[in-house]
């Protein structure tokens, strides 16, 4: 697979696929926070939080913050 190519590797894919920062970020994101509050919170500026968010988004398969919170609650990650 090329550095250039967006499909997902179905082995990689889902909770051991993220990052340890991704999976804070996935927790904040089940708090009732802004994406400026996280990257306050995490040292960091809001478009990184966004392309993290991006990133947990496509890893774990889903398009929504609600879908994002709701799949962590499953995996335990809070």
């Amino acid at each position: 697979m090329s550095m250039l190519d967006t499909t997902v590797n179905p082995h990689t894919t889902g909770a051991h696929a993220l990052t340890r920062r991704e999976r804070v970020v996935l927790a904040e994101l089940a708090e009732d926070v802004t994406l400026e509050e996280i990257a306050t919170r995490l040292f960091v500026t809001r478009n990184t939080v966004k392309s993290q968010v991006r990133s947990v988004y496509r890893k774990i398969g889903v398009s929504t913050r609600a879908e994002a919170v709701a799949w962590a609650e499953a995996h335990g990650i809070r």
